[in-house]
């Protein structure tokens, strides 16, 4: 490995470098290779928002050290086969020779590779073989996604184990955060205030640093809610709104009901992204949609829906489909409207014309949520936007809320109601508390039948805010959101976005229907206030309470849960005037 395949790399910024091959490192890789070059130490974490530039940094990285004569090796760990094949592809790109194809069954590479790329099951499955192939050289190892490996206990047993001998180790992650209290190999945590032992990153570049920066776009997630209709075990018949208050069991059944093919609600949020992926190519060609769905079955039903919707025969990725990973590179090579897939495309693969997407699964944990996200905030010039369709349910729209907040992985911690905050108001945290879960909505709950699901926009939310009022789908108000420019500078898209919600509210479009008009606009108002007042506790780092309490000493009158619909209102407006004080 020679200075020269360092020297001739492709620049990464302004203009977008093939993946993983930039020489003119951003600012955030520069900083954190200077950091990692004072001491070389023989473990780093580093965490980067999905996006950044986490594989040009790590092959930058290797290339000093094998001119620095530190490394004679270079082993990358990924989670699935697919990404072996990329690790390989950008290596070879700085002069790197990875084989992809390494198998356990050959115990060695040829004398032509500088390494391997394997996955954490492949390493697991034979740890000893590993460690004897680290042990003969000295051996930069890289970790992508290294949370991985803390996925069950054997695993980071077998990790430890095989890369133990290591000169170095890289661990590379842009969610290092866990569901569960497994330990990540070669990670360390500190103890902290609280007696909760938490992961500590050596370097850490976050969503909020790269938007602010410009190296990721802007994420639009526009939620629907609607009517839903399903038949439980015992025969009852159940009726519920999608994005209203319920228990935890209700909200799974009305989320499973949205997202049965043979309802409405599916076909109407795919038409809809459909129509905003429209919009998009109209100044970005080639952006290309995404729609994750829980399962295969589902997967396939979706498909023959956007077939219908726009024209154009989706491309399919199911991991037991032979040719899959060329699928994904195919799609991201060309210019097909839409591709859709279950998990192939969670996490790690390069598409960076992906602009549009549906999370129509019933996967709900934090971890898998954010990892779908990545997928579309990738930039490639200024002003490209991400616009993620959503169903309106408490926890999925937490989790888009907090998409700026940075998280390490915590070990020890007892889970109690309100160790997180809520995205609404103190008044509803019981009923947050009880809708919260760590698994996917759809294990472990009775058996249940779809009945009847409808489709209604709920709004757009944007930096913790939310933009727009309840609206048909199809409805004019809907349109104007759909129909945002498809190149947006980051200042602009709140602009925007409130310009279109004033212009809603004085329309006089909205549906009118004396029923339940009254009760369904106080209740939305105040849930409007609540997200408003959660998202503000967030940047302030006040108290839910005391913000409350600054909004009623601020514009008088009772507590929320008195206030009629001109009091509500006007605390709206306040805490958007503060929001736009902070800024």
């Amino acid at each position: 490995m020679s200075t020269a395949a360092a020297s001739h790399l492709s620049p990464a910024f302004p203009e977008r470098a093939a993946w993983g091959t930039a020489s003119k490192l951003r600012a955030w890789q520069a900083d954190a290779l200077s950091q990692y070059l004072r001491t070389t130490p023989r473990d780093f974490l580093a965490v980067a928002t999905p996006g950044a530039g986490k594989t040009t940094y790590a092959l930058r990285l290797a290339t000093e050290l094998f001119t620095m004569g530190l490394i004679k090796r270079v082993t990358v760990v990924a989670p699935t086969e697919h990404l072996k094949t990329q690790w390989a592809d950008a290596a070879s790109r700085v002069g790197i020779r990875i084989d992809p194809h390494f198998t356990n069954a050959a115990g060695r590479h040829g004398a032509e590779f500088h390494g391997v790329a394997v996955t954490y099951a492949q390493v697991a499955s034979k740890p000893l073989l590993h460690r004897a192939r680290t042990k003969a050289a000295p051996t930069l190892v890289i970790l992508d996604e290294i949370h991985h490996g803390g996925d069950n206990l054997s695993w980071g047993d077998a990790i430890r184990e095989a890369f133990e001998p290591a000169a170095h180790r890289l661990g590379l992650t842009g969610t290092p955060f866990r569901s569960d209290t497994s330990p990540i190999p070669f990670v360390r945590y500190e103890m902290g205030k609280d007696g909760i032992r938490r992961s500590e990153a050596d370097y850490t570049y976050g969503y909020a640093e790269a938007l602010r920066d410009g190296v990721v776009r802007p994420v639009l997630f526009l939620a629907y809610g609607g009517a839903m209709r399903w038949r439980t075990k015992a025969g009852d018949e159940v009726s519920a709104r999608l994005g209203e208050p319920m228990t935890k069991d209700a909200t799974a059944q009305a989320w499973r009901t949205a997202l049965d093919a043979k309802g409405e609600w599916i076909p109407s949020v795919l038409a809809a992204a459909d129509k905003r992926l429209t919009e998009v190519r109209r100044v970005v060609p080639d952006a290309g949609g995404l729609v994750i769905a829980s399962n295969q079955t589902q997967a396939r039903a979706y498909a023959k829906i956007l077939h219908a919707i726009s024209g154009e025969k989706p491309v399919v990725v199911l991991s037991d489909y032979a040719g899959s990973s060329g699928k994904i590179e195919e799609f991201g090579e060309g210019r097909q409207r839409w591709m859709v897939a279950v998990r192939m495309v969670s996490e790690g693969v390069d598409v960076p014309r992906l602009c549009v997407g549906v999370y129509a699964t019933s996967t709900s944990t934090p971890l898998y949520f954010a990892q779908a996200v990545g997928r579309f905030v990738r930039a490639r010039r200024r002003g490209e936007t991400a616009s993620i369709f959503l169903p309106s349910v408490p926890l999925i729209l937490e989790h888009a809320a907090r998409l700026e907040v940075e998280r390490d992985h915590a070990l020890d911690r007892v889970v109690r109601p309100g160790d997180e905050p809520s995205m609404w108001s103190a008044e509803d945290d019981l009923l947050a508390a009880a809708n919260r879960t760590e698994s996917t909505a759809d294990q472990d709950l009775p058996a249940f039948e779809a009945l009847e699901s409808e489709a209604e926009f709920d709004h757009v939310l944007f930096d913790a805010q939310q933009f727009g009022l309840n609206a048909e789908v199809g409805s004019a108000d809907e349109q104007e959101f759909l129909g945002l420019p498809g190149l947006l500078e980051l200042d602009q898209v709140a602009v925007l976005l409130r310009a279109r919600q004033s212009a809603q509210k004085g329309s006089g479009r909205r549906k009118a229907d004396p029923e339940m008009a009254t009760h369904r606009a106080m209740a939305a108002s105040r849930k409007e206030l609540n997200s408003l007042v959660s998202a503000y506790a967030r940047k302030s780092g006040a108290p839910h309470a005391v913000v409350h309490s600054d909004l009623r000493q601020s514009c008088g009158g009772p507590t929320l849960d008195q206030a009629d619909a001109a009091q509500v209102a006007q605390r709206i407006e306040t805490i958007r005037r503060w929001f736009v004080g902070r800024r």
